[in-house]
């Protein structure tokens, strides 16, 4: 059995020799591309590294989006002994510079000029970095930078030179070396570096392959982001443990017209995707005729009743429930090509009457938790079992136990080794021999993990995208015309704010220019008033990547006080109080648009 993530890939290709080992729309029809193809590009490109002077150890960061490329670099990375650091392509170039600096990348490979400009911003402070290259053609200025195809180019010559050159390398690989580090937001903001082994990743596969199985006659189309450890450990590694092909979409929003050329048997997502088709359905539901609309509810209305039935144990199949299936379900199927077994979710909860959903019209969502320090899985919900509301129990080999105020511990192989460079942060992550997630939750009589809370102050988005708000509100609280700012998002598509303005520097303001009526509640409704608070967001916006970049605001009327339990007695603000207290002006800032998170 593969020990290495490196082995799962050789070892696969050796057993399989798959005609379509993964997939790519290429000029407007999709290509497949043969196990032994993508083995060569793989020893190619890790061989051209290597007489780049890439050697076991160093850091290559990838800055793209997904494509197969993606998977490429990565495996030939990984199959000489170096480390993959992937990188957000929606990042600022700061951002991608403190990135880089921080885990002292040797070289980094980027997708486009787009990708490539962020780099060349950021170039000269840099020391450590050799080399940069780009999967598409180098724009013509480009004369320090060098192209994908030539590094490959460079890498053949190697291999037909001596055609075991690179698999003495990917031997000497070790289970236990360091294989990526990924970086995640922390509470203040600072971007930490989890160090996930080979080992690391390898058991977190194979113990989450035990819970669902993965056939090699499955296909996958990958949407996600493979910058993010669930994608890349779920959506590729697992994937090619399994033996299954692997099709790149266009985007997020070419999913559902792919998966009508692709008919994926597996989709691995988030839960603002899930919703999004959710919605989608019901809309077209609600919109049909009144016979076909009443026809359409009742058949969903049979098909959640015995898929509730199924979930107890009991038989649930009826003339009613079939005929169920071919007039709603069987339609809904086919518009995602009519072959999809089932779905995982993670990154984010998931709501209850979504998971429910997808069980009646017959593709089940197994939801799973994890984080990116825990390879990521430490719970998923096993088929014929689920419960939704919950995150299943914990997959082979790994432990979970409620700590001090709930908090979710853990531990076992899947655990990082630590963050990079920084010790501190890894002292308070790791202590007793567990992990502390910083969620809130409790194990049931089943032993399935429920979670309730968050002990971090982090914002996890719909898309499951982590937003540090403290650093960003105290940005805002800078400006003359702001008092007070609470961030929200967390759970939904985009982040909003709420601002409570600085009443005396407005009211000075407002009295010299005549903005605003008789009363506050007028004046801060007042389009000048409105358009000079805009721009203070946009002036943060600017410097954001475009997931954090908030969206939309509302005014408050009123000071946050610690007699209304809004703020602690050190003044720090209570999120989860003012989610409640301001709840119907939250919900009225997601309504009435389709505004997707930026990604």
């Amino acid at each position: 059995m593969a020990g290495t993530l490196i082995d799962i890939f050789l070892e696969t290709v050796s057993a399989l020799r798959k005609p379509a080992q993964f997939m790519r729309r290429a000029e407007g029809r999709w290509e497949q591309i043969p196990a032994e193809r993508a083995l060569a590009d793989v020893e190619s490109f890790g061989l051209g590294l290597t007489a780049l002077g890439v050697r076991p150890g160093d850091r290559v960061a990838v800055l793209s989006e997904n494509r197969y490329e993606w998977p490429v670099a990565d495996l030939g990375i990984l199959g000489i002994g170096a480390v993959t650091v992937p990188i957000y392509p929606t990042l600022t170039a700061e951002q991608v510079g403190f990135i880089l600096r921080d885990c002292e990348a040797k070289v980094v490979l980027v997708s486009s000029a787009l990708q490539l400009e962020k780099i060349r911003a950021v170039a000269g402070r840099l020391a450590g970095l050799s080399a940069v290259l780009c999967m598409d053609p180098v724009p013509a200025d480009g004369a320090t930078e060098r192209e994908f195809a030539s590094v490959i180019a460079q890498g053949t010559v190697a291999r037909r030179a001596d055609a075991d050159a690179y698999r003495m390398r990917a031997k000497a690989v070790r289970p236990h070396d360091l294989a990526t580090i990924i970086y995640t937001s922390g509470t203040t903001g600072e971007p930490k570096g989890a160090m996930l082994s080979h080992h690391n990743i390898v058991s977190n596969v194979d113990a989450a392959l035990q819970v669902i199985g993965l056939r090699a006659d499955d296909t996958c189309l990958s949407f996600l982001p493979l910058c993010h450890i669930f994608e890349r450990m779920a959506g590729l590694y697992a994937m090619l443990r399994a033996g299954a092909t692997i099709a790149y979409a266009e985007g997020i929003d070419q999913v559902a017209a792919n998966a009508l050329e692709v008919r994926p048997t597996v989709l691995i997502g988030v839960p603002r995707f899930y919703e999004k088709v959710y919605a989608r359905v019901m809309e077209n539901g609600l919109a049909q005729p009144p016979l076909r609309r009443n026809l359409f509810f009742w058949g969903l209305h049979r098909l959640q009743k015995r898929a509730s039935a199924r979930l107890e144990g009991r038989e649930a199949d009826s003339l009613a429930a079939r005929l169920a299936d071919r007039l709603v379900g069987a339609k809904v199927r086919e518009r995602v090509g009519g072959r999809l077994r089932f779905c995982v979710s993670g990154g984010a909860p998931l709501a209850p009457k979504v998971m429910e959903f997808f069980a009646a019209i017959g593709i089940p969502i197994y939801e799973g938790y994890g984080l990116t320090e825990t390879s990521p899985v430490i719970t998923l919900n096993p088929p014929g079992r689920e419960k939704p509301g919950s995150v299943g129990p914990p997959i082979p080999g790994v432990e979970v136990r409620i700590g001090e105020e709930g908090e979710i511990l853990t531990r076992g192989p899947h655990v990082m080794q630590g963050y990079y460079h920084n010790d501190e942060a890894t002292r308070r992550a790791l202590r007793d021999g567990w992990f502390h997630t910083g969620d809130v939750g409790h194990l049931d009589a089943d032993g399935f993990l429920v979670i309730t809370d968050r002990l971090k102050d982090l914002l996890v988005t719909a898309g499951g995208k982590k937003v540090a708000p403290q650093p960003l509100e105290a940005r805002l609280k800078t400006s003359k015309w702001i008092s007070e700012a609470v961030m929200l998002g967390d759970r939904r598509p985009y982040v909003v704010c709420l601002l409570v303005p600085n009443f005396s520097v407005l009211e000075k303001e407002a009295r010299a220019r005549g903005w605003g009526g008789a009363g506050l509640a007028e004046r801060l409704e007042h389009p000048e008033v409105l358009a000079l608070y805009q721009r203070e967001i946009e002036r943060l916006n600017r410097d954001l990547a475009p997931f954090e970049q908030i969206k939309r605001f509302a005014l408050l009327d009123r000071e946050l006080t610690q007699e209304a339990g809004e703020l602690t007695p050190t003044l720090k603000v209570k999120r989860r109080v003012i989610e409640q207290r301001f709840a119907h002006l939250i919900e009225a800032l997601y309504e009435g648009t389709a505004t997707p998170e930026g990604t």
